[in-house]
């Protein structure tokens, strides 16, 4: 089941800990993508908090929100990229997007399979896609006073499975969130501390979420056409038979 959206835009931009989170996400999913130059970008979920660096140098950005979940203006203060739509038919063309991020809109939903066939269909050629998860074995998993202790958590090759099984071929990956998901002032001290511990000792640290970057996978065409036309290049060079006298 999806969440509000007020309470995902109460966590991430008025509380202590979602601002840490959205800090630490965002930074992490930089290191898979630094700029969008020219590109379109959509988010599916609840994905602002994550897509305004790519505000300044995108073609295009589309923040796509589910009918469950419900909808926000966004960015404040500028013209509205939000959308409000149906979670497995988004208002965009097939193969328009360049990059595509998935944040709080696939482990919510009752309907993952068909979420990422519509994830692929709008990928274009050579896009990617990045999708943020909660780790099944983090602790923000375990604790519902953020948004990543509910719906479906993942393990990284449950994840991995999933999206090959739709058409996607895993490319990388990742895990952020090492800090522990308290108010409490000691750990908010010492965020930045866990997160850096955690990057070089992630084996025994789990990390809150996992990250992972898909590309689209096309298969090629194939056919009885096809295979006439590869096995027989030359036969339009074959001498033509003489016409018989009359």
């Amino acid at each position: 089941m999806h969440l509000d959206v007020q309470d995902l835009r109460n966590f991430y931009y008025r509380s202590r800990l979602g601002r840490a989170a959205q800090k630490t996400i965002r930074e992490a999913l930089a290191s898979f993508w630094p700029e969008a130059q020219g590109q379109t970008v959509a988010g599916f979920g609840f994905a602002v908090p994550f897509l305004r660096p790519y505000l300044a140098d995108a073609r295009r950005v589309v923040a796509l929100m589910p009918g469950p979940q419900g909808v926000v203006g966004w960015p404040q203060g500028m013209p509205n990229v939000s959308v409000l739509c149906e979670e497995t038919a988004w208002p965009l063309d097939t193969g328009r997007v360049d990059k595509l991020l998935v944040v709080h809109g696939l482990e919510t939903s009752q309907h993952p399979a068909l979420v990422l066939e519509e994830c692929w269909r709008v990928l274009g050629p050579g896009g990617s896609a990045l999708f943020v998860v909660p780790n099944r074995a983090g602790l923000w998993s375990r604790s519902d006073r953020t948004p990543f202790g509910y719906g479906r958590p993942y393990s990284q090759s449950q994840l991995e499975t999933q999206l090959k099984a739709h058409h996607f071929l895993p490319e990388r990956h990742a895990t952020a969130l090492y800090q522990p998901p308290s108010e409490k002032r000691f750990w908010r001290k010492t965020a930045g501390m866990w997160e850096t511990l955690g990057t070089k000792v992630w084996p025994i640290l789990s990390g809150g979420v996992l990250i992972v970057e898909a590309s689209k996978r096309v298969h090629s065409p194939s056919g009885p056409g096809l295979r006439e036309t590869v096995r027989k290049p030359l036969d339009v060079l074959k001498p033509k038979p003489e016409a018989k006298p009359v």
